[in-house]
This record gives C-alpha cells, sequence and structure tokens, in this order.
C-alpha cells in the first residue's frame, strides 16, 4: 500500500518525517510521537487526514516486504554497501593450491571417463562430497575449468571431462600427492600401504632368533635309576 485513504499518493517516508534510510526503531519512534500528537482525540491538534496518513505510512514502512515495493516505486536509493575487505593472508595461501585443486577435479573426472567411457559424468553434489573442499574453493576451481574448456556441464548439473581436459592432464601430470591431499580417504579405491612398525619388526626378529635357539639346542639327556 503506498497510498492514504483518500486514494492520492503519499510519501510515506515524508509523512513520517524520517530518512528513506531509517531503521525499524526510529520508523517506530516517529510514529508513536505523531499519533499521538494527531489522534482525533486530541483537542489541541487532533487532525483525523493526518491521522490516517501517519497510519498507513507506518503500516507499510513497518512492513519489509510493503518497504521494499514502495522504495521499488519511489526509487529510494539503497543502502550504501559496506567498503569491500581484502582477505589477507588466506587470499595467497588459496592462490598457492588453486592449480593443485584444478589438477585435483581434473584427475576424478580423467578417471571416471577411463573407468566408465559411456557414463563420463559425475553430479557435482557426488564431487562436493569426494573432495575436501570448501564450496567456494570447489565453485570458483569448476568456473575456471569450464571457462577453459576443459570441463563441460552435462544434464543436471553432471560434470565430464573434455578432450583437452585430458590433453592438459597429460602434458602437465601432477604428483599424486598434490591431488590426493583434496579428496577424502574413504573415497580413494587403493588405500596407501603403512610401513611396518618398528615394534613389530623387533617382535618378528625376537621371535626367529629364537626359534633357530631352540633348533640348535642340544638334546637333552635323561638319567634313570
Amino acid at each position: 500500500m503506498s497510498a492514504p485513504v483518500s486514494g492520492k499518493y503519499q510519501d510515506h517516508y515524508l509523512v513520517l518525517g524520517i530518512d528513506p534510510k531509517a531503521d525499524l526503531s526510529a520508523i517506530e519512534a516517529a510514529y508513536a510521537n505523531l499519533v499521538k500528537k494527531y489522534q482525533p482525540g486530541n483537542a489541541v491538534s487532533g487532525n483525523l487526514e493526518r491521522f490516517d496518513a501517519i497510519n498507513v505510512a507506518f503500516e507499510v514502512l513497518s512492513d519489509p516486504n510493503q518497504r521494499a515495493s514502495f522504495d521499488k516505486l519511489k526509487g529510494a536509493p539503497a543502502k550504501e554497501e559496506a567498503l569491500p575487505q581484502f582477505s589477507g593472508v588466506p587470499f595467497f595461501q588459496a592462490l598457492k593450491q588453486a592449480a593443485d585443486v584444478r589438477a585435483a577435479l581434473l584427475s576424478i573426472l580423467y578417471d571416471r571417463r577411463r573407468a566408465r567411457p559411456f557414463t563420463p559424468s559425475i553430479s557435482v553434489r557426488l564431487l562436493e562430497g569426494m573432495l575436501q573442499l570448501s564450496t567456494e574453493e570447489l565453485n570458483i576451481a569448476l568456473w575456471y575449468l569450464k571457462k577453459r574448456g576443459l570441463v563441460s556441464s552435462g544434464d543436471k548439473s553432471s560434470l565430464e571431462i573434455t578432450a583437452d581436459g585430458m590433453d592438459c592432464l597429460e602434458n602437465n601430470p601432477p604428483a599424486p600427492e598434490r591431488v590426493i591431499r583434496f579428496i577424502k580417504p574413504e573415497s580413494v579405491a587403493e588405500k596407501p600401504q603403512e610401513p611396518p612398525s618398528a615394534r613389530g619388526s623387533v617382535l618378528r626378529a625376537l621371535n626367529r632368533a629364537s626359534k633357530a635357539k631352540s633348533e640348535n639346542a642340544p638334546a637333552a639327556i635323561t638319567s634313570g635309576r
């Protein structure tokens, strides 16, 4: 609603005497002062027309949806945005690993095409579940790969590597450790073998020595009466 009972257009901010950027508390305070002053029961300053206009203005400006519609109609300036802030050191940390993140994505998609040449696509949701990346890191990497034509989007937000993407990975193969660190352990089929522990090696050596000693010991002499 943007007009008083009489049907004429009114500037709700002007009626309440507030700035277009005023918050809800300022709107409520202005309304409380004016409605008390212009209510018909006030013998000194009562004014029914002003009272109705004040109520209409408050009804519109106190409701976020109605206020947004009125601001659009009125052409009110949008609230000033805060100055952007540079990320600082985290930006340079992300910059250093950006190429490795893209290599990890290409590796997964290449491996998928190699294993399933007739169904090479992976949905973004499944891809996100495989990776140890934030949504922002994944999105910017995918944006880059798509812009370069290394990855293409299929139906239902699925992704697949392109021929250019395969060439890129083959011509610039990353070290496995640079890729694996971004993939969740449960999403890697082949688990790296752990070296035997020092304690296990010592116990096996002791057992072998004990067995050899028993085999080489002389037979016991049994004495009778």
